[in-house]
């Protein structure tokens, strides 16, 4: 849909990478870039207003914590994670930020049918379902990489994101 104006939530955004180059391709977008660490956000607040990219919008917070926020909780049409822990907990961070109708992108290395089986336990418990897995070949090295598209099909319970650690130390679905 790149010819609307969607908001779109950068999460665990490090560098800005996807966010800061989705907001420089799709300039009608509103893209928050969420992470934890002040000098990560401190160096993109830097690089938005040098580019300058003023649809990108850097905050610092923890996912846990901004997923409670009535003013980002249930605001977005997209959301971009790439996963460095377990799927689960990505899906945990993620779903709470969209809109009802609205899709998580996860970024992935490997992918396994135990992942999957994990996954598909724990997304009726965010309100939640799997919609297409994809996966592509990078271009030097040769790795898989696996994009996940989750869509938020209801409301998620206010109980979700637990707080802070919990998602990484007791993943849904794994219980």
């Amino acid at each position: 849909r790149p010819s609307e104006s969607l908001r779109a939530i950068d999460i665990g955004t490090g560098g800005g990478f996807p966010g800061c180059p989705v907001a420089i391709t799709q300039s009608q977008w509103q893209i928050t870039l969420l992470d934890a660490t002040r000098k990560k956000v401190a160096c993109l607040e830097t690089l938005c207003q040098g580019l300058p990219l003023s649809n990108a919008h850097p905050v610092c917070d923890r996912a846990e914590d901004l997923g409670k926020n009535p003013q980002y909780r249930g605001k977005f049409d997209i959301a971009l994670i790439r996963a460095v822990g377990p799927v689960s907990s990505c899906a945990e961070y993620a779903i709470p930020f969209l809109k009802v109708g609205g899709t998580a992108v996860v970024y992935r290395g490997q992918w396994s049918i135990e992942e999957e089986q994990v996954l598909q336990c724990a997304l009726p418990l965010l309100g939640s379902e799997l919609t297409d897995l994809r996966a592509t070949t990078t271009p030097l090295t040769h790795s898989q990489r696996h994009c996940l598209y989750l869509k938020k099909v209801q409301s998620t319970p206010s109980k979700f994101p637990r707080k802070v650690g919990l998602p990484a130390q007791q993943p849904l679905g794994t219980e």
